[in-house]
């Protein structure tokens, strides 16, 4: 196997629950990621201070698939402008 097939265990902290994450991912990244998922979760905690801790993963979870559905269709709408300009 190698190295980079390897998987580590990375502990991460998001929304004060600790977490354990298994993959080949650098650590640097796995805990940048934990970092950017915190950050949203507190930023929509902090606009809807009603919610349980489920209600606020699941709103996380949308609006992180969102952004990335977003840079998704720019993405494509900017390799077809690439693609127009061959």
């Amino acid at each position: 196997m190698a190295d980079e097939d390897k998987k580590t265990r990375i502990s991460v902290t998001i929304n004060h629950q600790t977490y354990t994450i298994v993959g080949t991912e650098s650590k640097e990244h796995v805990e940048k990621v934990a970092d950017l998922v915190n950050e949203k979760m507190d930023e929509i905690k902090e606009a809807n201070k009603h919610l349980d801790t489920t209600k606020l993963a699941v709103l996380t979870a949308l609006n992180t698939m969102n952004d990335l559905k977003k840079l998704e269709e720019e993405h494509i709408t900017l390799l077809n402008l690439l693609e127009e300009d061959k």
